[in-house]
């Protein structure tokens, strides 16, 4: 099989979409949550000037290391974050509808930016680290049909930084996308594979 994995693989998130994109590319993989402070670490380095890909870098890094850490060699471990930026504003998840429905309110009729880190380690250490950047229009929307999207979507936009599902109804918010799709959903899959097989973990 091609996608036979030579050497253990884990996801360090929890994120179903990410999962989806392995298991459809036919990999094993065990998935395990990495649980880290993500508001904390996005403040300090904003206060330290850092820029947003920088930030998006560095989450991966904290995810990764952090499931990375009870993962032996030759175990290999891939984690993954992503920042929304739009008008120099740097986006997290929301906490609830109401902020969603201001995000939204905010990004509609605009582009914005998907920043996209990931990170590959082994034996504890990053060995990896690859940075994407999507650009997506919402189209122009009035109150009516944000709360109209949030009610059909469900509670699950809450966890997409744009509050988006670009798999799902996500994607009649949408009036022009730039960038690889599955980078859109949260782990670009041909870079991980390059990661793989540079690992000896596919053959080449």
């Amino acid at each position: 099989m091609i996608s036979e994995l030579k050497r253990p693989l884990v996801l360090a998130s929890s994120s179903p979409s990410r999962a989806a994109i392995l298991k459809a590319a036919g990999l094993a993989f065990t998935a395990i949550p990495a649980r880290i402070d993500e508001t904390a670490l996005i403040e300090s380095l904003q206060a330290e000037g850092a820029r947003p890909r920088d930030i998006a870098d560095a989450l991966a890094e904290a995810k990764t290391l952090k499931v990375a850490a009870s993962v032996p060699a030759p175990g290999l471990v891939i984690g993954a974050d992503q920042l929304l930026v739009c008008e120099g504003r740097v986006f997290e998840k929301p906490c609830h509808r109401a902020e969603a429905v201001a995000h939204l309110s905010f990004l509609q009729g605009k582009t914005h930016e998907l920043i996209g880190g990931i990170c590959g380690a082994t034996g504890g250490a990053i060995v990896w680290r690859h940075v994407s950047v999507a650009r997506l229009t919402l189209r122009a929307m009035d109150a009516g049909a944000i709360e109209d999207y949030l009610t059909a979507a469900g509670p699950e936009v809450l966890g997409s930084v744009g509050c988006y599902h670009l798999e799902g109804l996500g994607v009649h918010l949408m009036s022009r996308i730039d960038g690889d799709y599955t980078s859109i959903l949260g782990l670009p899959i041909l870079p991980v594979l390059d990661f793989l097989r540079a690992q000896g973990a596919l053959r080449p």
